[in-house]
């Protein structure tokens, strides 16, 4: 329990540091990552206004029934990133600031960014 703990803890340091640096506007929201033992979401974020524009989640079940295995799995990652990208699209977002969230840029989040790339949007 004590490993888990200062992992998480590690995280959230982390995630401060980037928070003072990236914000999210109304032309460019902040694309917000997080990720449970379970599923993975993301958040496009008006820092401004202090409002989610879009979200999408792996718990969504159009997004887990197209997810290979789990909705933990890479593949459910990429596939809410092309979810958020196309929703976005729709608000009439085009570019987004990236905001990992602590987490490693590699695996899930990895998987997540390119997915929303791949249908598009500008980080």
């Amino acid at each position: 329990m004590k490993k888990a703990q200062q992992k998480r803890e590690r995280r959230l340091k982390t995630h401060r540091r980037i928070r003072q640096r990236v914000e999210g506007s109304s032309e460019r929201p902040r694309l917000a990552v997080f990720k449970s033992l379970r599923y993975v979401y993301a958040q496009l974020i008006d820092d401004t206004q202090g409002k989610t524009l879009v979200q999408a989640s792996s718990r969504e079940e159009a997004i887990a029934s197209k997810a290979e295995g789990s909705a933990s799995a890479k593949n459910a990652a990429r596939l809410v990133g092309e979810a958020i990208a196309e929703r976005a699209k729709k608000e009439g977002v085009e570019s987004v600031v990236f905001d990992r969230g602590g987490y490693l840029y590699h695996g899930k989040v990895r998987e997540l960014a390119e997915g929303a790339r791949s249908k598009g949007l500008k980080f």
